[in-house]
């Protein structure tokens, strides 16, 4: 099987990602055929230690930056994030690069015997994409040879397929907002009642800082499950430094205070890397073998591409995938305090389910000007929906096709000294990527994308 037949492949079942499913229940999500899979393929998911991450914003950072933590502690690590931003491959990662194109069809070919096997007789329903793509995971995490794997909800909690490991090492609800209301729920309450669906019986619960009424409803399923909690926003963090090169992160647990070098932009970054501060200490408190000079190692080479990515400077270039209001607004947040510039141009494009007059309200008080645009993906929203919520604040703007195109327009009209922002959803920041030829970079995340000063750069 080739890899682009792998890729049809497993693009030929129910994926919720093009159409999600607005019912989220268990005859479109049951886990019981992800369960029975992977028993057909030996249990892949079983016996490596295992930190299970759920929530709204941060989680796929927080991942990285765990990952990197225990890659530097000695662990063979397996990384399971969605979605991707070029290239299927980035979902699944082995010590930091992302499975190879040959590794993915051989994983596949295997996978397609057991499946239409499972298939004869659906007992639970047919598999899905995503159901496919966890189990894959699974199964090169066993072929590496992993000894430790950091996996990344995809959707909700309860019901996701990554919520098959029965007892992992720790659970991780990184913070709760607003998004996939009509599959979630409409309420803080109810969302976060779906990511508490991860915690399991007596496994620690490190817990982001939250809203109240979401803390509240974590706080009582870790008590109901006997679970000892870690509530992050008890702790102390601040920013010592900040460059575009990344900042310098001072974080407080108990009295006990950690100096942290993270490559990493913003000040939501610094609150992520409070959040493994508490993971590995909690992590440590079972023994497991990490020291405060592991902490600091991973973290200072972690890298998570298309999150307050500066790519160039004089003028800026920076991704960053604010993919709803309260992510706009941590992106509105580094723009003015960590971003220098003069003007700021913002290209954008959403997914139709988010909330785009929110996104609107928290960025158009930084954007100069804004070039509204469509990703590739089968659920970007229209770019004159986003044009009509900029133009009712104010803010000049204008409705350009394709994001290479708007990257194109954008860079064209700034000068050394402004910056262009593209944003809105990962996949947007993952067409600029490939527009610009540096897809590369989302691929391996052990060497280096510092943005440099060259002549002839993508702005010049």
């Amino acid at each position: 099987m080739t890899y682009q037949a792998a890729l049809a492949y497993l693009y030929s079942f129910a994926d919720f990602e093009q159409q999600p499913s607005s019912a989220y229940q268990a005859e479109h999500f049951d886990l019981r055929r992800v369960e029975r899979l992977l028993h057909r393929l030996g249990d892949p998911h079983l016996g490596r230690l295992t930190v299970h991450i759920a929530g709204t914003k941060g989680k796929g950072s927080v991942a990285a930056m765990m990952a990197a933590v225990l890659e530097e502690a000695g662990f063979r690590t397996g990384l399971l994030t969605s979605p991707h931003l070029c290239s299927f491959r980035e979902r699944i990662r082995a010590q930091g690069r992302a499975i190879s194109e040959a590794a993915l069809a051989d994983a596949v070919e295997r996978l397609a015997v057991e499946v239409q096997a499972y298939h004869g007789n659906p007992e639970f329903g047919k598999l899905t994409t995503f159901e496919l793509s966890t189990v894959l995971a699974f199964m090169h995490f066993q072929q590496t040879d992993a000894t430790a794997q950091v996996l990344e909800v995809g959707l909700g909690g309860r019901l996701d397929a990554t919520n098959v490991i029965p007892k992992p090492d720790v659970c991780v609800i990184t913070p709760i907002s607003y998004d996939h209301t009509e599959v979630l729920g409409g309420t803080l309450g109810a969302i976060a009642a779906e990511k508490a669906g991860i915690i399991k019986p007596g496994v620690p619960v490190v817990m982001a800082p939250q809203a109240p009424e979401a803390r509240a409803v974590i706080g009582r399923r870790a008590y109901e499950l006997g679970c000892p909690i870690v509530d992050v926003g008890r702790l102390r963090w601040t920013q010592s430094e900040r460059s575009l090169d990344g900042q310098q992160v001072v974080v407080v647990q108990n009295s006990v205070g950690v100096q942290l070098e993270v490559p990493l932009l913003g000040r939501f970054q610094a609150e992520n890397a409070a959040v493994v501060v508490a993971t590995v200490r909690t992590l440590r408190e079972q023994r497991v073998p990490l020291t405060t000079d592991h902490l600091r190692g991973g973290l200072a080479r972690v890298r998570w591409p298309g999150r307050l990515q500066v790519l160039e400077r004089n003028p800026l270039l920076v991704l960053d995938g604010a993919h709803n209001g309260a992510s706009a607004l941590r992106l509105a947040e580094a723009i003015r305090e960590e971003l220098p510039h003069e003007r700021c141009t913002i290209v954008i494009g959403t997914s139709a389910d988010k909330d785009v007059s929110a996104i609107a309200a928290a960025l158009a008080p930084v954007a100069d000007r804004v070039f509204a645009t469509r990703s590739e993906h089968a659920r970007a929203a229209a770019p004159e929906t986003i044009t009509a919520a900029f133009r009712a604040l104010g803010v000049a703007n204008e409705a350009v096709d394709s994001v290479a195109e708007a990257l194109t327009l954008a860079c064209a009209s700034v000068g050394p000294k402004d910056m262009v922002c593209v944003t809105g959803s990962l996949f947007v920041v993952g067409d600029a990527l490939s527009a610009l030829g540096k897809s590369a970079m989302a691929l391996d995340l052990t060497g280096s994308d510092r943005a440099v000063d060259m002549p002839g750069g993508v702005l010049k």
